[in-house]
């Protein structure tokens, strides 16, 4: 202990950080509890526990209880775990690093056949009664799962996104709590948090995990910003449930998560400049009744995946499924670029046009001045990952222009008004039900 509420992990005299940092962070906290039992005038300050930079595994779940409690490290040492099991092992020698780094907690925790989701959470938050917990941090520290299991779907275990574990699990209803700095690698789940109120979730790394980020039950005034995020074709990259007021801007969300965003029930929300890619259709979708949203000025590539290891990996949408599919009313769909660069020949259903912005429910959506560039493209693929990406992603060679549904309106969703988002014929929906103004096409005549 460095302080009387600042405590260093290799200084603590209970146990040994590096073969069970959890027991180690459970002797602190049982210490903050005992000497902060009696609020006073002074209230319970709460306290701050440090991890170092280097490898500490984690055999014993840290559970919390207490509010303004901050656990913080040295870096949050994120390194593609996924590029490393998808290398021969032979050529293991020849890399320069073969873990995370940082402050890197290993998440070992046993699991037997009956275990709950809960009990293979790294940090599981858990506080009945009131107030509601408040005030924790996250802060600068690695979270890594270590390996995947074989889930029998024929994938290699080091693609299959699944293990069992989670990073940070809150299941109680909390206030103010931040998560920052952070890396997670590895697991099948690496943030939940339940009834979330003003929470932020911002400049994290967290990829190569079966979901990242998800917000359930309920919740209020958070925000998800500024976060480098890559989720598993089974999982969500961004989830969130019967939420208002939520910001989700300037997020750089990596593909192979079978939706970029993912948002259910939630109303009087933003989904903003944010940076979005995926390679199959399902990209943001909008459900169960979410209203009065705004997605606006975001931009969203379809491609294929270039990558060897994960060819014909995808998640089972077809093509007419949408990008961008909303069911609910008045929400706002503004200033969007829509990049979708498809092999022509493998669109499905075939004989069909993809489906850029899809209504499938609903009434009083506003969408007007999206921009669809769609390409006809004969992609390649590569065994490097980086190499195979960064060839897909800046290749722009001339190619045929790819026929698309701009919008498609459901006979369920009217009393919708689209402007400037599609020309007459990519502009599918029932011109007496709906308001419609084309993009002109090139060489029509304007209307006078």
């Amino acid at each position: 202990m460095t302080g009387g509420n600042h405590y260093d992990v290799t200084s603590w005299p209970v146990g040994d950080p590096a073969q069970d940092i959890g027991e180690v962070i459970n002797s602190i906290l049982a210490d903050v509890k005992s000497r902060q039992a009696v609020a006073g005038d002074g209230g319970k300050p709460g306290a701050v526990i440090r991890i170092p930079p280097g490898d500490w595994r984690l055999r014993t779940q840290v559970r919390i209880d207490i509010s303004f409690l901050r656990i913080e490290g040295a870096g949050h040492g994120f390194s593609s775990s996924s590029i490393r099991f998808n290398v021969p092992e032979d050529d293991w020698p020849d890399l320069h690093e073969l873990w995370p780094g940082g402050s890197r907690v290993l998440v070992d925790i046993p699991l037997g056949p009956d275990a709950e989701e809960s009990d293979g959470a790294a940090f599981l938050v858990e506080r009945s009664g009131s107030p509601r917990i408040s005030s924790l941090e996250f802060v600068d520290f690695c979270i890594d799962g270590l390996r995947f299991e074989d889930d029998g779907s024929g994938l290699p275990a080091a693609n299959t996104y699944v293990n069992g574990k989670s990073g940070i699990r809150i299941v109680s209803a909390n206030d103010s709590v931040r998560v920052r700095g952070m890396g997670f690698v590895y697991l099948e789940h690496a943030l939940v948090i339940h009834g979330a109120d003003a929470l932020s979730v911002h400049d994290n790394f967290i990829a190569e995990c079966g979901s990242c980020i998800e917000l359930s039950g309920w919740g209020q005034a958070s925000k998800i910003t500024d976060n480098l995020i890559g989720a598993g074709p089974r999982g969500h990259s961004i989830h969130a449930e019967n939420h208002g007021g939520l910001l989700i801007t300037a997020n750089n969300v990596f593909p192979r998560g079978a939706h970029s965003i993912h948002l259910h029930g939630v109303t009087r929300s933003s989904v903003t400049a944010n940076r979005l890619h995926s390679f199959y259709p399902g990209m943001v979708v909008l459900e169960g009744g979410g209203s009065e949203n705004l997605i606006a000025s975001n931009h969203f590539l379809r491609d294929h995946e270039p990558w060897t290891p994960f060819l014909g990996v995808d998640n089972s949408r077809d093509d007419e499924f949408g990008l961008l599919r909303i069911g609910g009313r008045g929400n706002s769909v503004i200033g969007n670029h829509f990049s979708a660069a498809v092999d022509g020949r493998a669109v499905r259903p075939a004989g069909t046009r993809p489906v850029i912005i899809r209504l499938t429910d609903g009434r009083g959506n506003f969408v007007a001045a999206n921009n669809v560039v769609a390409s006809d493209v004969r992609p390649e693929t590569g065994d490097s990952c980086f190499e195979a990406q960064v060839d897909a992603l800046l290749s722009t060679d001339v190619a045929e222009a790819l026929a698309v549904t701009t919008v498609l309106v459901d006979t369920g969703s009217a009393g919708n008004t689209i402007l400037d988002s599609g020309t007459d014929l990519e502009v599918v929906a029932d011109r007496a039900a709906n308001a419609i103004r084309p993009t002109p096409a090139v060489g029509s005549a304007m209307p006078r």
